[in-house]
């Protein structure tokens, strides 16, 4: 194996742990910048591209939101929220609903393999802030 190879490996690995080290559905830039924490070298390219491969090979997950893509160490299906004050995203404790798909092929003739959902809202913590207006 090529020295080229290696450090690939290496820095795919590194964005693996930092996805799998956070509960926060970080984004890519959050992400970027904890690897450059354990290896300064690590340009935001390759942590990109990385991000890139590990979603194809289906070791992480895109949560897609309008503002910036979020990672997820969860790859079951599985919807999210997201606080439209703070920013934060969450899982929701909401079973996937596998009757939506099969209702969706029969009434339009596509095989649906998955559904996506986020829902936005204001979270409890800035509920209870002053900050709890969304802009």
């Amino acid at each position: 194996m090529s020295l080229k190879q290696q450090r690939n490996t290496r820095q795919r690995q590194l964005v693996l742990d930092v996805v799998r080290g956070r509960r926060d559905h970080p984004t890519a830039e959050q992400i970027y910048q904890s690897v450059r924490e354990q290896d300064a070298h690590v340009s935001r390219g390759t942590v990109y591209r990385n991000l890139n491969l590990l979603c194809d090979n289906r070791e992480i997950y895109r949560v897609v939101m309008s503002n910036s893509d979020r990672f997820d160490l969860r790859t079951d299906p599985h919807y999210h929220i997201h606080c439209l004050v703070c920013d934060s995203v969450v899982d929701v404790p909401y079973t996937y609903d596998r009757a939506y798909d099969e209702t969706l092929e029969q009434e339009t003739g596509y095989r649906v393999l998955c559904h996506h959902m986020v829902v936005e809202g204001v979270c409890p913590d800035c509920q209870r802030s002053e900050t709890g207006s969304v802009q």
